[in-house]
């Protein structure tokens, strides 16, 4: 805390603020719709787990281990991603990833075994590997620092109303049956490929057409700062993949909801999530057109959101269940704060030559997380029966989160590269 105090006295220069033009706000909404996609996808056993807990005969833990499962392949194919979105064309590697991963989505509808909802889990993290680092290199190379914080914030609503548009898919699946989702969802997503190749910025310039070499892993992990954000997107990942696959859980077991109060309740704190991230996004950006330092700012509304999101561990230590969900709802409204502002720091530290390679190794270490969150929790519950300490390590989490960003993180400014 003191670390995001200390600079809190320096006025920088009011920045002209420049509007984002129309072909940046035509593919800022397709990356938006891309991430809404993605987060569907990626949530979409939890919203289901009611009935594959009832066909496939699963408890906690295998559970925890299915829901993990995507994340082995996501996890380990960022660096590969982060290398492929340098090295190519960053609107053709989007595109291919994202053909891959609705592709997954579809035959998920077909499954009738665990085996092969593990198989399609694992090809569905390979493709969504893809999308942030190449969100990170196309905001890097198209926005400027005070257009970043909205850009980013819509980008994380986007992952935010996914889940809960998903969570909404509970309706659907209770009418028509859960494998009837995965068909319409799989199949409709599909069409984003269409506006995509029309109007994504062709004209933007690859990193190593500009200077001819961009700054590799070796040198991108020398640096403190980048390790800030690695450590500081692994606690926070916890968080946020705990209430991605087992809040539904939650939802049923302990707060006693049907399947449709479920699908509408239970997307309350993802849309909160969804209208926090947007509005700081927003305020960060007028903060920082108007003189205050990107680096008192960035840092601020990461420790004060995580911080307030501690409030989650009211959730499970009460018995009332609308007090529950509004303690929940409350903790997703500070998480929103946070992560409105956690892409930007990596973009500026990174900068545009290094924002690929740099994101795709923040977020190989940050989903690193989601391996460990939901087997964890599902070993918890398994062996404890309830939901305590899995919500007070998630509390620890927030804590150590906040620590990264404001302490290990040096200062959030563009790092010079070697050459």
């Amino acid at each position: 805390m003191a670390v995001v105090a200390q600079t809190s006295t320096v006025r920088f220069p009011r920045v002209p603020r420049i509007p984002l033009t129309t072909g940046q706000w035509i593919f800022l909404w397709l990356l938006v719709a891309s991430i809404c996609i993605n987060y569907i996808d990626r949530g979409s056993l939890s919203v289901a787990d009611k009935y594959l807990t009832t066909e496939f005969h699963l408890d906690h833990e295998t559970r925890g281990a299915l829901y993990s499962a995507f994340f082995w392949t996501y996890a380990f194919c960022q660096l590969l991603s982060g290398w492929l979105v340098d090295k190519f064309n960053v609107n053709r590697v989007l595109a291919a990833g994202f053909l891959l991963w609705s592709g997954a989505m579809l035959c998920t509808g077909f499954a009738t075994g665990l085996s092969i909802l593990i198989g399609v889990r694992l090809v569905m993290g390979v493709g969504e590997s893809v999308a942030y680092p190449s969100y990170s290199k196309i905001l890097a190379g198209n926005f400027r620092e005070h257009q970043r914080g909205l850009a980013n914030a819509l980008i994380d609503a986007g992952c935010k109303i996914g889940p809960a548009i998903g969570m909404l898919g509970g309706l659907m699946m209770a009418e028509y049956g859960w494998r009837s989702f995965f068909y319409v969802i799989g199949g409709l997503s599909l069409l984003w490929l269409v506006p995509w190749t029309i109007f994504a910025p062709k004209d933007q310039p690859l990193v190593r057409e500009q200077i001819g070499r961009v700054p590799g892993y070796l040198e991108i992990c020398s640096k403190r700062a980048a390790w800030g954000t690695f450590l500081g997107l692994f606690c926070t990942n916890y968080v946020w993949f705990f209430m991605l696959t087992w809040l539904p859980a939650f939802y049923h077991e302990h707060l006693n909801f049907s399947q449709a109060e479920m699908s509408i309740f239970g997307s309350l704190p993802l849309f909160a999530v969804a209208i926090s991230t947007t509005g700081s996004g927003w305020l960060s950006d007028r903060m920082i057109a108007n003189g205050a330092s990107p680096n008192t700012v960035r840092k601020s509304f990461c420790v004060v959101g995580l911080m307030a999101s501690t409030v989650m561990m009211g959730a499970v230590l009460v018995h009332d269940a609308t007090t529950s969900l509004a303690l929940l709802c409350a903790a997703a409204f500070g998480y929103g704060i946070f992560s409105s502002n956690l892409w930007a720091i990596t973009q500026t530290c990174a900068g545009p030559f290094a924002a690929g390679r740099w994101t795709g190794a923040q977020n190989f270490v940050g989903n690193l997380a989601g391996i460990l969150a939901p087997w964890l929790t599902g070993y918890i519950v398994q062996q404890t029966g309830h939901y305590y300490w899995a919500f007070a390590i998630v509390a620890a989490f927030c804590v150590a989160g906040s620590l990264c960003f404001g302490l290990i993180v040096p200062k959030v400014e563009t790092i010079t590269w070697r050459d």
